[in-house]
């Protein structure tokens, strides 16, 4: 199958089951599964959507609206991100990336709850005690931030990004940048990180809150930390952006949907699936070049899973001035950097198809462009009724 019609509900289809039978898989991460495998199909009922001019008539399922599924993740997405950008502030922003070392995969995959807890604190207090620091900004910023756990290929990669404001508010409400546009000096944003996060990863396999990999001991578990905190990690600050929307559409992008969207895969026969990645060439000014992977199904689903989140898994944290507590701060900022009153953003309503995006407007009829009625429901795992006319133009 080709990418015309190729989505990920149509891999697992294919191969699931016998990934199932020979690798042992937590309940949650079945039950996202099931959720992808039931999206949009008869398992789920739905409803019948009709033009009340009589043009067309279709049958709509309902979506799983789970947080892995590429599928119906466009609205829940665009709510959030019409939602942030409201709040947004009118000034400065820059991307802030803390990457925890590869070695420690295997403590977050025996932990994956805690130690992504860990890695928001730790990510929170060094940005907050940096810029709260007199000699850098010395106020309050406003930061949202992200969990990514994959790269591009589907490797686990745990990361943070974070948006930062470029200036923020002192206890006397006095809104104030940062200097000569740099925001914090990244060795000292490193060696603060790296601190706060193994002192943490220490306390917790002393205190045996941290539930060792399989076939290591406390005693190699510690030696590695110590290890680590002898050597750079990866924390990046981006140049800075004058305003941080791009960003944050970035970070919306991932917030829903999982590691990787329909429009990526290439090609899958049953037994290999192909897709797409970008390589960011190395270096000043580095391009990333698109290049295309194939992989057996069964490495493509166990890569995948990886990154199905616990349930009621935070993956998206907002502080400082953006924390939602803030909303009087955030008030006080908005006319010191030039901006009015925040507005509320439009709603958005409907269930558009991820293939088609926002612009194709399915709640409304291709012919006179009235909005649909449901003229009848349909129970779940139940038939849709038959129908005359599916999107198909009266003569």
């Amino acid at each position: 199958m080709h990418s015309d019609k190729l989505t990920l509900q149509t891999i697992v289809q294919m191969g699931y089951a016998a990934y199932e039978r020979r690798h042992p898989l937590p309940d949650y991460v079945r039950r996202a599964v099931w959720a992808i495998l039931a999206c949009r199909t008869a398992v789920l009922g739905g409803h019948v959507q009709a033009c009340p001019e009589g043009h067309v008539e279709r049958v709509w399922y309902n979506s799983c609206r789970h947080r892995m599924c590429p599928q119906c993740a466009w609205l829940q997405v665009e709510r959030w991100l019409r939602r942030q950008k409201a709040r947004l502030l009118a000034c400065d922003h820059y991307h802030v990336i803390f990457t925890i070392p590869h070695e420690l995969n295997p403590l977050w995959l025996a932990n994956v709850d805690t130690m992504s807890q860990l890695l928001f604190a730790s990510v929170h207090d060094t940005l907050l005690e940096l810029l709260g620091d007199g000699k850098y900004l010395g106020a309050k910023p406003g930061i949202i931030a992200t969990l990514h756990t994959w790269t591009q290929t589907l490797l686990l990669h745990p990361h943070l990004h974070c948006l930062v404001t470029g200036g923020g508010l002192t206890e006397a409400g006095q809104w104030v940048v940062v200097q000569n546009g740099f925001l914090l000096p990244m060795r000292v944003v490193m060696a603060l990180f790296r601190g706060k996060l193994l002192a943490a990863l220490r306390q917790g396999v002393a205190h045996g809150t941290l539930t060792l990999p399989v076939g290591q001991r406390q005693q190699h578990v510690e030696s590695l930390l110590n290890k680590l905190g002898r050597q750079k990690w990866n924390v990046h600050i981006r140049e800075r952006y004058a305003s941080g929307q791009g960003v944050l559409i970035y970070l919306a992008r991932y917030l829903r949907g999982g590691p990787l969207s329909n429009r990526r895969l290439h090609a899958c026969d049953g037994q290999e699936v192909v897709f797409g990645y970008e390589e960011r060439v190395k270096g000043p000014g580095g391009q990333a070049k698109h290049r295309t992977m194939h992989l057996p199904v069964a490495q493509f689903l166990g890569r995948w899973l990886l990154h199905v989140p616990p349930p009621h898994a935070v993956l998206v944290r907002c502080w400082g001035l953006y924390a939602h507590t803030q909303g009087a701060a955030l008030a006080l900022c908005r006319p010191q950097v030039g901006q009015g009153s925040a507005e509320v953003p439009e709603p958005v309503d409907g269930q558009p198809d991820s293939r088609q995006g926002a612009e194709a407007e399915p709640e409304r009829c291709p012919v006179c462009r009235q909005p649909l009625v449901c003229t009848a429901l349909i129970p779940r795992a139940g038939a849709p009724p038959p129908a005359k006319m599916r999107w198909e133009q009266v003569a």
